[in-house]
């Protein structure tokens, strides 16, 4: 998202906490849950050139918020709980739930401990590669490769074209014009790229995996915890909608007995890499059913209904952004006003909506 649409989006969720919107609409659109969806927890300031920020918020923030959901009445609930909720004919509290994507060694350091505090359940979902150290975190590669670069060339559709990376302004250009780049492109082809430009930019990607994200024997630790529940997020982190079904499948049930196998306990949730209509589709959301998986969360953008009852295999989230964290944004985001007016534009448009 470039800072111009975050600014934009700032102001119209400002507005609609501030007039009072939200309140009169949001009992037609709130739901009746939330799954909360984080990547990263750490109080390291921003840097000035961080594109991958939207994925960390600070544990003040994700303590605020997890005060402020239980102050408003909201019911914290595990993901093995949500099923039963949702196909309860009682609608009792409005619930919450709190998850993680990828397994980065900071939500053991700094969020866990305040879930704890506070006795929430979550969900950690794991990419069975990345506590064995050979993850490929190409999202954050490419971060660092532009960082170190004074200029990147690439490999584009009408041939090769080089990037000026000299300034700020320049490296966040030159980022998301790569980042949307390679989301079209085969993963594998696209992993090849951010391969090359780190080595073009003197940059050793081979430790970074082990370095940011939880081995099997620091989850061995944390799943002691009841509080946390261990989900599958495929073996390699691929968008599963680019490769085939046998291979999808592969990935996702591969994963599950991997998790299962090392931490000696069932895996029964489960979240899709990327998780936007492009990267799972009903073609995976079958696979999740077939597998056996009593949820699957994506990142289509919402809150719970009680439609979701019939498709515990596709359930939207709500991201806890480093770019927005404040809780006048989250409130807005509770009421389901800023998600049903984006559906609405998307049905208009003929996209698949969650």
């Amino acid at each position: 998202m470039g800072r111009r649409t975050t600014t934009l989006l700032k102001a119209g969720l400002s507005a609609l906490h501030f007039s009072g919107a939200s309140g009169l609409v949001s009992p037609l659109t709130r739901g009746v849950g939330v799954v909360f969806m984080m990547h990263r927890v750490s109080p390291e300031p921003v840097q000035a050139f961080e594109p991958n920020r939207i994925l960390r918020v600070t544990p003040q923030f994700l303590e605020a918020v997890v005060r402020h959901v239980i102050e408003r009445g909201f019911e914290v609930i595990s993901m093995g709980e949500l099923p039963a909720r949702l196909s309860s004919d009682v609608r009792s509290r409005p619930f919450a739930c709190f998850t993680f994507d990828d397994g980065y060694r900071d939500n053991a350091e700094y969020a866990f401990p305040i879930l704890r505090r506070y006795r929430v359940p979550h969900t950690l979902y794991v990419p069975t590669d990345y506590p064995d150290g050979r993850g490929d975190l190409w999202w954050l590669v490419l971060e660092a490769a532009i960082r170190k670069a004074d200029r990147v060339a690439v490999p584009f559709h009408n041939g090769p074209h080089g990037l000026s990376c000299r300034t700020v302004a320049e490296k966040e250009r030159a980022f998301h014009t790569l980042y949307w780049h390679l989301r079209g492109l085969p993963e594998q082809r696209a992993r090849e790229i951010v391969g090359g430009i780190a080595q073009d930019s003197d940059f050793d990607s081979s430790t970074l995996c082990a370095d940011l994200i939880m081995n099997w024997d620091e989850l061995r630790v944390a799943a002691k915890d009841p509080l946390l529940t261990i989900g599958a997020h495929t073996c390699r982190h691929l968008a599963l909608s680019r490769i085939s079904i046998s291979e999808a499948r592969e990935e996702m049930a591969q994963s599950s007995r991997r998790i299962e196998v090392e931490l000696g306990r069932p895996c029964r949730h489960f979240s899709y890499p990327y998780g936007c209509d492009k990267a799972a589709g009903a073609r995976e959301f079958a696979l999740a059913q077939e597998l056996g998986f009593e949820t699957a969360v994506t990142t289509r953008k919402g809150l719970v209904h009680p439609s979701h009852a019939a498709s515990l295999n596709a359930i939207p989230r709500l991201s806890l952004n480093g770019d927005f964290q404040d809780l006048r944004y989250v409130d807005a985001m509770l009421s389901g006003v800023p998600f049903s007016m984006w559906n609405t534009l998307r049905r208009a448009a003929g996209a698949e909506v969650g």
